[in-house]
């Protein structure tokens, strides 16, 4: 739809001359309004659908629609006017009905002008607030999302700036992060905003599928090539010409089967299992992986060769508890998208569930949160989500922690030797607290009344210590 201009517009569809030529004056008087006038239900139909109006005048019976089933057919086509319904034939079941079906308010004939130029007055204030409020929600959205991908925080812009960056060049893009940050979510995106966005998006999970298998799946094989290979197949790069491919968990790729793979980044040429001729694609190659690429290298689960042509370009995600501030608005368009699939009418989180929320570790990070918020949803039963709806460890996470320090779970004393050095004591309160708490980091930090950041920095470094 178009708004031709920033006047104040309003339609008027009616099919009486005499009351078109009144309430036009009336309102022409009254303020510089861009007045668009029409006899029939059809036409005022098309202008609501091709134009944009702050008010409509309708009225109810017109040659050839019903005022009421011209604003089913508008509200139906996502036609966001505020909609005055104006008949001779007034009465409350009418009137009742038209309010039902989306309509602003309602006036009888004949139209008096003090209350024409009130509720009119009235319904532009309230499409110029939805308006305003549209348009704020659009620019808050810009600041939060990229794509399918959600985040607030400074980790999140930061990676959304280099997403954007990323996007529209042709460069290989290795995506990493830990299990459940959203690694295909990203890759989606970047071909989303990139200059393929017309052609295909093929993603391949490497770790799910054999050696002989994933070379078949990938390019393809000739007929007879092996026992079971009956007929043609057509390999996932050849169904991603013209696009991007995404390999995820790259690094659990067979290794013979990676220096095919690097053959393809650098000629974009393959030959399918078992056949004789070469085949020259253009894909945009994306993969991912949860290892560190540096020690998949040094195990040799990825060739470094392949590792240094793939990695063009790295890009990180944050694990969620690294972003926490993200989790209520995570969670909240996870409530939208759940509820609305289940039929249910849920306006948000309780404050002891928000709470539970962000006091969980979240070792399997987004996905993990997505599950549990829909777990919620499945099981809420008001219209407000409350923390028993969590899966129960989430409980445990949110409630506060009465476990004796001085003990373990079996009841064993700890024992600090005399002339222990004050690092060595703080480092085994910490590590035994952690195995009380069955390695839950966020209840350990908790009862140890640290961060959970500090401690995460306190593990990692007793872990380098370790590798020393």
């Amino acid at each position: 739809m178009s708004k031709i201009n920033d006047k104040i517009k309003i339609l008027i569809a009616d099919d009486d001359e005499s009351v078109l030529y009144a309430m036009e004056t009336i309102l022409l008087e009254t303020a510089d309004y861009d007045l668009h006038a029409v006899k029939t239900g059809q036409a005022a139909l098309d202008a609501l659908r091709s134009h944009t109006f702050d008010v409509a005048l309708l009225d109810l019976k017109l040659p050839d629609f019903d005022g009421l089933e011209i604003i089913k057919k508008a509200k139906d086509a996502g036609v966001s006017t505020e909609i005055v319904m104006i008949t001779g034939h007034a009465s409350i079941d009418t009137a009742v009905s038209a309010i039902r079906l989306g309509a602003y308010d309602y006036l009888p004939k004949p139209v008096n002008s003090n209350d024409l130029i009130r509720v009119v007055e009235h319904a532009v204030e309230r499409s110029t607030l939805k308006r305003q409020n549209e348009q704020l929600q659009s620019q808050v959205e810009s600041l939060t999302r990229y794509n399918d991908i959600i985040g607030k925080t400074e980790k999140m812009q930061a990676l959304f700036q280099t997403l954007e960056a990323v996007s529209s060049s042709e460069a290989s893009v290795l995506i990493l992060g830990e299990s459940g940050t959203g690694k295909e979510l990203v890759a989606h995106a970047i071909h989303q905003r990139s200059n393929r966005n017309d052609g295909p998006f093929v993603a391949v999970n490497c770790a799910a599928l054999p050696a002989t298998i994933l070379e078949s799946e990938l390019f393809g094989h000739e007929k007879g090539a092996f026992t079971g290979a009956v007929k043609d197949k057509t390999g996932l790069f050849s169904q991603a010409d013209s696009g991007t491919i995404f390999l995820d968990e790259i690094a659990e790729m067979p290794f013979e089967l990676q220096a095919k793979l690097l053959r393809v980044l650098e000629t974009g040429v393959f030959r399918s299992v078992g056949g004789q001729k070469e085949t020259s694609v253009d894909v945009r190659i994306l993969a991912a992986t949860n290892q560190d690429p540096q020690e998949a290298v040094a195990n040799k689960h990825l060739r470094e060769d392949l590792y240094y042509r793939i990695a063009v370009i790295e890009v990180e995600l944050p694990a969620l508890r690294d972003r926490m501030a993200d989790i209520p608005l995570l969670a909240n368009d996870f409530l939208t998208k759940f509820s609305k699939a289940a039929g249910k009418d849920i306006e948000g989180f309780s404050p002891e569930t928000l709470e539970c929320l962000l006091n969980y570790d979240w070792p399997g990070n987004v996905r993990e949160l997505r599950n549990a918020v829909e777990r919620a949803v499945i099981l809420c039963r008001e219209s407000i989500v409350t923390a028993q709806n969590l899966p129960p460890r989430l409980n445990q996470a949110g409630l506060p922690e009465k476990i004796d320090l001085q003990s373990n779970q079996r009841g064993e004393v700890v024992v600090l030797p005399s002339g222990m050095p004050l690092a060595s004591v703080e480092k085994k309160i910490i590590l035994d607290t952690l195995k009380n708490c069955n390695n839950n980091k966020t209840r350990a930090a908790k009862i140890l009344n640290i961060s959970l950041k500090t401690l995460h920095n306190k593990l990692a470094r007793y872990k380098e210590m370790a590798d020393e």
